[in-house]
């Protein structure tokens, strides 16, 4: 007859595994906070010497773009695309950095795929 390979007494059963459930329980919660607060932080970049300012929040998602109007030229609109490609990009990296920030301090430096 096979024996019982995890009994409850031992190996992951009982306050192990009851422990480990409270634990997941807490990430969770903070998790969901930690996805509240993405919402408020949020991260500026320019290019172009302040010419496009670009304004995304910890979520990656854009929030604002403004432009000066020194750099509208309608003869060279490939350097405003350029500018505008540009401070988005910085404002996007910079955001996944304060994101990926937060969430070390909920997993503990742990990477956790598809957690963010």
């Amino acid at each position: 007859m096979a024996k019982n390979r995890f009994p409850m007494g031992g190996g992951m059963g009982g306050a192990n595994f009851n422990q480990m459930m409270k634990q997941a329980q807490k990430m969770q919660q903070d998790m969901i906070k930690m996805q509240e607060e993405l919402d408020t932080l949020t991260c500026e970049a320019s290019a172009g010497g302040g010419m496009v300012s670009v304004t995304a929040n910890a979520k990656k998602e854009i929030i604002s773009i403004k432009i000066n109007p020194e750099a509208v030229d309608p003869d060279d609109v490939e350097m405003l695309e350029d500018l505008v490609l540009s401070a988005v990009r910085e404002a996007l990296s910079k955001a996944e950095k304060i994101s990926a920030e937060q969430m070390s301090k909920i997993t503990g430096g742990l990477n956790i795929p598809g957690l963010m």
